[in-house]
Formats: structure tokens, C-alpha cells, sequence
């Protein structure tokens, strides 16, 4: 099955063009942005210590992505097309079950994390604020370094 937009083109500007840094360049961006996601939430750890301003069981909502993460990328393309992967338990089937378990793990920690940011912290105008856009900022930076890390890199280079 190919996608909608494999023959849309543009002119590339030769800086764009990575080449054989592709995976390299999708890797770093990828493991930059979930370590900012992590170092927001410590950071928000760390100034606001009190459980009255943010409540530590909001880590959950991170972990969930961090293990979103895990799963999405476990997979790879061939496996979920079944170039790759036609043997196992339950061989493309599974892997794409896998994928979307992952996919579901990581928009229902975004989804988490919009729920503690509004429905805790904007709407009943809880002072401060920060705790839930740290929050939210988390997750966002988590699910990007995910999205990144799977669809950034290409499989011809691995070989």
C-alpha cells in the first residue's frame, strides 16, 4: 500500500539533502527531544517539591510515554509491511498490533497530560500554573522524540 504523498516532490535545497547522515541526524534530534521532555519535568520536580503544587503521581503520564516510545520503535517498517517479519508468535499481525499498541500508550499519555494541564491547573485557575505545562511540555517532547526516531530514520541505511 503506498501512501498518498510518495509522489509529491519539491526542490530540496542542498543543505536538506543528509544522505547517509540520516540516521544519525533522526537519532540525536530524537534523544535531544526526549531528554528536554525529561529534564522539564525534573526541573518542575525540583521547584515544586510540595505535593499541594504538583502532585508526583503525574510522573505516570511520562513513564507511559517513555514505554510509548519503547514499543513504537521495537518494530520496524519491514516488520509491520511483512518484508521483514513472517515468522514468530504472530508474526505481521503482531507487529502491527504491537505499533498500535504503542501509538495508544503514547496519545493516551498526551491525552493525560492535557486532562492534568486543564482540568487540574487552567480551569480552576490554580496558582501556579507550571506544574501542568511541565507536564504537558513532557509528554509533547516524549511522543515528538518518538514520531522522530520511527519515521526519521530510513532502513536502507542500515545495512
Amino acid at each position: 500500500m503506498a501512501g498518498c504523498l510518495d509522489n509529491i516532490h519539491f526542490n530540496r535545497p542542498d543543505w536538506m539533502d543528509l544522505g547517509e547522515k540520516r540516521n544519525s541526524v533522526a537519532s540525536i534530534a530524537a534523544g535531544c527531544l526526549f531528554f528536554t521532555g525529561w529534564w522539564i519535568i525534573i526541573y518542575i520536580a525540583a521547584r515544586y517539591p510540595d505535593t499541594n503544587d504538583f502532585y508526583h503521581a503525574y510522573h505516570i503520564c511520562g513513564v507511559i510515554g517513555t514505554i510509548a516510545l519503547f514499543m513504537i520503535n521495537a518494530v520496524s517498517n519491514g516488520q509491520v509491511r511483512g518484508d521483514a517479519y513472517t515468522t514468530g508468535c504472530l508474526g505481521q499481525r503482531g507487529a502491527r498490533v504491537w505499533l498500535f499498541l504503542g501509538f495508544v500508550l503514547g496519545f493516551g499519555s498526551l491525552i493525560g497530560s492535557c486532562w492534568i494541564l486543564f482540568g487540574l491547573y487552567v480551569i480552576p485557575m490554580k496558582v501556579p500554573q507550571g506544574p501542568g505545562v511541565g507536564v504537558f511540555l513532557q509528554n509533547i517532547f516524549i511522543f515528538l522524540g518518538a514520531l522522530v526516531f520511527k519515521f526519521g530514520r530510513t532502513e536502507e541505511l542500515w545495512g
